[in-house]
């Protein structure tokens, strides 16, 4: 007996079995034999759909989750103070005499 390849199937494949069976014209052992995908694989395909569903309506359509908006002007603001304080801290070595040492 020849074992069969792994097979990756499409997202739009997945979601048009699960579909299918979410619909219930026919019955999985149709579908699977349609689509020729074990009936175990479409029962999943089939629960991570229905689990899923309410994500695709959720704020504005979208399915992937949006990033938070990110504050430039307070970004900037640290990194002149960062700027400043290491400035600061470099010409207080060099006074000192121990930027030259460590360089």
């Amino acid at each position: 007996m020849t074992k069969r390849t792994r097979r990756n199937h499409s997202p739009a494949f997945k979601a048009k079995v699960a579909l299918a069976a979410i619909k219930g014209d026919r019955t999985l052992a149709q579908l699977s034999e349609q689509y020729d995908v074990h009936v175990n694989q479409i029962t999943t395909w089939k629960a991570q759909l229905e689990g899923n569903a309410a994500d695709i309506f959720g704020s504005g359509g979208c399915a992937a989750p949006q990033a938070p908006a990110v504050d430039v002007k307070s970004l900037h603001a640290k990194i002149g103070e960062l700027t400043l304080e290491n400035d600061f801290l470099e010409g207080a070595l060099s006074k000192a005499g121990l930027l030259n040492a460590k360089r």
